[in-house]
């Protein structure tokens, strides 16, 4: 029997437009193989949309999107539209609408990709919190323009939030190797970050399996540089997980590779699933950009969307690509985005 998910695409900016359709190529190819087909829905949302129409996405976007099984997202922003409009118009809208307040980041050294830290095994996966804390929308600006102005940004914590994403966390470490790193900066944000301390230490002893420990981010910066391979799950905040990420996808070699899954663990609502990298404007157009963030992010959504088996089939054809010399320019190669979907390709046959 075949399953079927509708699967709603928005490649959105820059090199969004090239590494998604070589993504869906690879995800149709391993789906094949498993009697998995896609019905996958384009959606021309993003900075073309609005400069036509003033918006990221139509006014019903959101009803639009809650009726597919997973979206699937390729890069957000263009140098000539602020970040304001192009991230509060599109990608946050939709990870707090569908409750998507798990943002996955699985990070590690991968067969032929050039790590700054040569000879080094990194294997861990850092858990955002993603839909409260520090990206809030509540505070403001005052006299604007004069010698008086001022700007307040508010973090906003709640129990709930940041128990439910350290419980994720917790869970995840729980079936891999059982330590849960939290980062935290109670000693300096008096406020948010010890309650986040202490929600996280409540979670932690459902979990006695689990050892967790806290360190402030600072330090884990320098850590994840010097020692990654102390590190299996990492659970922080909005904005701490956001910086870490980036940092640990560098690491292991390029954030070209690194992918990432909005989640709803609950299946109530869809999860979104994008690559790390942004649109790129530089190289976009020019059939150099990096897919397997992309791939990979496909594979997540596979493992989501219950196809354990392909996801894991998926990872090892790039995997495979990237050991036999098919690799583009950002690590180390000079295969172009098509070259590279094509040699995944030829191994899910």
């Amino acid at each position: 029997m075949t399953a079927r998910h509708r699967i709603a695409v928005i490649a959105g900016d820059g090199i969004g437009q090239e590494v998604v359709p070589a993504a869906v190529e690879c995800l149709d190819a391993v789906g094949a193989r498993h009697g998995i087909a896609f019905d996958w829905h384009h959606l021309d949302w993003g900075s073309d949309h609005y400069r036509a129409h003033g918006r990221m996405m139509p006014v019903d976007g959101l009803d639009t999107l809650a009726g597919y099984d997973a979206i699937f997202l390729g890069a957000v922003g263009v140098p000539d539209i602020p970040d304001v409009e192009t991230l509060w118009g599109l990608l946050i809208p939709i990870r707090r609408a569908f409750a998507q307040y798990v943002n996955l980041r699985p990070v590690r050294t991968l067969p032929g990709v050039p790590s700054p830290l040569a000879g080094r095994e990194i294997d861990l996966v850092i858990v955002r919190e993603n839909n409260e804390g520090e990206y809030s929308e509540i505070g403001g600006r005052i006299y604007q323009g004069s010698a008086d102005e001022i700007a307040i940004q508010e973090s906003v914590f709640t129990r709930r939030g940041v128990e439910r994403v350290a419980r994720f966390a917790a869970g995840l470490a729980a079936g891999r190797r059982g330590l849960l790193t939290s980062a935290t900066k109670s000693n300096g944000i008096v406020h948010t970050m010890p309650f986040w301390d202490e929600v996280v230490r409540g979670v932690l002893a459902d979990y006695p399996g689990v050892t967790g420990r806290q360190e402030l981010v600072d330090a884990l910066a320098a850590s994840l540089v010097l020692h990654p391979e102390r590190y299996d799950v990492i659970v922080a905040s909005n904005l701490f997980g956001d910086i870490l990420s980036d940092l640990a996808g560098a690491v292991a070699g390029s954030i070209g590779c690194a992918p990432s899954g909005n989640l709803n663990p609950e299946g109530k609502h869809p999860s979104m699933f994008e690559p790390v990298h942004g649109s790129a404007p530089d190289i976009a157009g020019k059939g150099i950009a990096n897919p397997i963030g992309q791939i990979w992010s496909g594979a997540l959504m596979l493992d989501t969307l219950g196809h354990a088996e392909a996801a894991a089939e998926l990872v090892t054809a790039f995997e495979a690509a990237l050991e036999s010399g098919v690799r583009t320019r950002d690590i180390g190669g000079t295969a172009t985005t098509a070259e590279v979907a094509a040699a995944v390709r030829a191994n899910l046959t």
